[in-house]
């Protein structure tokens, strides 16, 4: 199950919204947002959590909980970024480091990647 950060950060890069953008429609500091999107920050009180959920359109039940419908059940997005797609911050400059090779290197990493993670 996802945390509440990685919730708050999927909703809010799928709404296309800046740090910024969503924490002037919320009514704190970008500050806030950026921890409340921080594995270890803060999270947000129920209101500025309903405020997230009207501004990114996301269920509200789904960015507390993790349970019932998922944002991408209501959003649509035309092209994912690596921000959308990734867990954390690693993921995203894996991904965007990958999305830059040829495809033969990223086959190559692909088939790299997959034997590291079998050997745990």
């Amino acid at each position: 199950m996802t945390t509440i950060a990685l919730r708050i950060r999927r909703a809010r890069t799928l709404a296309r919204l800046s740090q910024s953008q969503l924490a002037h429609t919320v009514g704190v500091n970008r500050s806030a947002v950026a921890q409340w999107e921080r594995e270890a920050g803060t999270r947000p009180s129920v209101e500025h959590l309903a405020a997230v959920a009207v501004a990114t359109k996301a269920p509200f039940e789904w960015l507390a909980t993790g349970r019932g419908d998922t944002c991408e059940s209501r959003l649509e997005a035309p092209s994912a970024t690596a921000a959308e797609c990734a867990m954390d911050d690693v993921e995203v400059r894996l991904l965007e480091a990958v999305r830059h090779l040829p495809a033969r290197k990223r086959v190559a990493i692909c088939k790299l990647l997959e034997e590291l993670a079998s050997r745990r």
